[in-house]
């Protein structure tokens, strides 16, 4: 009998709750997070020999609790914090927040979804997305730099200095500048320490553009291949897609990333709107994916775009509709490289493929305005075929 231990993580403490197969309250608990607390939690469950743990929020506040316990050999999985939500308003009548609360509606919730995905500790790709976490926080970094640098600059010189500019650039600028009084010194040397930071910040960057395609290149991925995606964004995939055979289809993957129009039709009129939902990491990724290929004109993906304008989409509506193309290009391009890697064996990698276009390599592709996919029966889905 499978007893189901449902987790309230936080950073300091974890609130959790062990029921059975029918709901029953078994074992209750609040822990710290620290070796001792870890170790009394651990203890606390051992009795019960067949058991899952159920976590909240595994890619965010819950990581470092699962990622121990899936290494200690549990059996984890990742429950949703607005699948949990819901179920906590429906098991209470309320949307009141304690963590025993919490704790209650993670485990009810991982008991009623059979499908939810399954933490594993890969230690390559738990290496990806932290690059990948840190290639971002460089990019906002620089960008928090670069706003400051424009402030200072327009107090200098009338009219600012250009939108993108490079260190070189600035440098310039402010060498034709001479102090008249105290202020003006200090803007200036405020100017060039943010200069030498923005320079550090780049420098920073292309190394972590170096270590990622390289760790990308030895995961056997051919990502970097497709228009529009780097190493930070092939890397953003690996580690957060993890095992893509996990998703039935691809529309399953565009449900999960948040590029499938939900289905909002009533009575005789059929219309479909916007989904807010989904990992917007990824959706990130598609949608920086689309924008790059909107600027050349000879890529497939502004073809598609054209196509769809010309159909009487608006700009955003066809934008909207390239990502939900490209996310099925994303797709079969995974699925592909997770099969030859199967192939390839233990540090093999894959091949490529001829075809990176927007519209796949597959030239059955359909039209790329489907909603969500309806309910999953099956238990153990198999991977989808690409065509």
């Amino acid at each position: 009998m499978t007893v189901i231990i449902g987790m309230d993580p936080h950073k300091r403490s974890a609130t959790i709750e062990a029921i059975d197969p029918t709901g029953r309250v078994l074992v209750t608990g609040r822990y710290s997070t620290d070796n001792i607390g870890y170790s009394e939690m651990l203890a606390a469950t051992q009795q019960f020999n067949d058991r899952v743990w159920a976590v909240e929020g595994c890619n965010g506040i819950g990581r470092h609790l699962a990622h121990r316990l899936v290494h200690d050999g549990e059996s984890v999985i990742d429950v949703p914090a607005k699948l949990s939500a819901q179920v906590r308003v429906f098991a209470t009548g309320n949307g009141r927040k304690t963590d025993p609360v919490d704790a209650h509606s993670v485990a009810l919730a991982a008991l009623r979804a059979p499908n939810l995905r399954r933490v594993t500790a890969d230690p390559e790709l738990i290496a990806l997305g932290m690059l990948a976490d840190h290639r971002d926080e460089l990019g906002r970094a620089r960008t928090e730099t670069l706003c400051r640098l424009h402030r200072l600059l327009l107090e200098l010189i009338p009219g600012g200095a250009k939108v993108f500019l490079s260190v070189r650039q600035a440098r310039e600028l402010i060498a034709a500048i001479t102090p008249s009084d105290a202020a003006v010194a200090i803007r200036l040397r405020l100017v060039a320490e943010l200069i030498e930071d923005l320079e550090t910040i780049d420098r920073k960057t292309r190394a972590a553009d170096k270590e990622l395609r390289q760790l990308v290149l030895e995961r056997g991925s051919t990502l970097m291949d497709l228009h529009g995606i780097g190493p930070s964004s092939a890397a953003r995939l690996l580690a957060d897609v993890g095992d893509i055979r996990r998703f039935h289809d691809r529309n399953r993957f565009a449900s999960w990333n948040g590029t499938a129009p939900l289905d909002a039709s009533s009575g005789d009129q059929q219309r479909h709107r916007l989904s807010r939902a989904g990992n917007r990491k990824i959706n990130r990724v598609l949608h920086i994916m689309a924008i790059v290929q909107l600027r050349t004109r000879t890529t497939t993906g502004r073809a598609y775009y054209d196509r769809r304008k010309a159909g009487g989409k608006t700009s955003m509506e066809a934008i909207r509709a390239l990502k939900r193309r490209l996310s099925n290009v994303i797709y079969v391009r995974m699925l592909t490289d997770e099969r030859h890697r199967e192939l390839a064996g233990p540090g093999g990698q894959s091949g490529t493929t001829p075809d990176s276009s927007a519209t796949g390599s597959n030239p059955h592709t359909d039209p790329s305005d489907k909603p969500h996919p309806g309910p999953n029966n099956q238990a153990n889905p198999a991977p989808a075929p690409t065509s």
